[in-house]
C-alpha cells in the first residue's frame, strides 16, 4: 500500500474546531477558549493542510506547582500510531517550558496500554496512581457511577530534550 506524507502544523484550537473535535474525541474541550483567555491552559490542534484538527489536548497551568498537566489528548482513531501524538506532546512540552516549568505531568487510563506505550517512549515515567469517579448518563436517561483508575506520569523537561523520538 503507497504511503502519503503530509505536512501537519500546531496551533491554538479555536471554537470552530469544537464542532468537528467533539464528534471524533468525544466529550469536547468546551471550557477551553475562556481557560486560555485567562491563561490557565494551552490547548492546541493538530492539523493537514486542510486546517482540520486531527489531533487535540491541552496543558494546565494550574494544578500542580511547577508543572504543566497534559490532559484531554486524542488524536483522530483513523489516525493513531501515525506519529501524531508524539507531534501534539512535543508542541505542549515546549508550551510547558515557555512558561518556565520545569516538567510535565499526565495521567494515563490503566487500560490505555497503548498510550502509555507512548509516554514511556517519550520519556514519561510513572510515579503514581489516583482514580476519578463519576456520573454517566446513557441515552435512556439511566445514570451509572463509573470510576477510572489512572497511572501518574511525569517526564523532567529541563533537559531541553523535545519529546520526539
Amino acid at each position: 500500500m503507497p504511503e502519503v506524507a503530509l505536512p501537519l502544523t500546531v496551533r491554538d484550537l479555536t471554537t470552530d474546531d469544537l464542532p468537528v473535535v467533539t464528534s471524533w474525541a468525544g466529550v469536547g474541550p468546551r471550557e477551553a477558549p475562556e481557560r486560555m483567555e485567562r491563561g490557565e491552559v494551552d490547548y492546541l490542534a493538530v492539523c493537514p493542510p486542510s486546517g482540520v484538527p486531527v489531533a487535540l489536548g491541552g496543558a494546565i497551568y494550574n494544578e500542580i506547582p511547577g508543572a504543566g498537566t497534559l490532559w484531554q489528548l486524542s488524536v483522530h482513531p483513523a489516525l493513531r500510531s501515525c506519529g501524531i501524538g508524539t507531534i501534539l506532546i512535543g508542541a505542549l512540552e515546549q508550551r510547558i517550558r515557555a512558561r518556565g516549568l520545569r516538567r510535565a505531568e499526565l495521567g494515563v487510563d490503566e487500560p490505555n496500554v497503548r498510550a502509555r506505550a507512548l509516554y514511556e517512549r517519550l520519556g514519561y515515567v510513572a510515579y503514581g496512581r489516583d482514580s476519578s469517579t463519576w456520573d454517566q448518563v446513557a441515552d435512556d436517561g439511566s445514570s451509572a457511577t463509573v470510576t477510572m483508575m489512572y497511572t501518574l506520569m511525569r517526564k523532567d523537561l529541563a533537559s531541553g530534550e523535545t519529546g520526539h523520538v
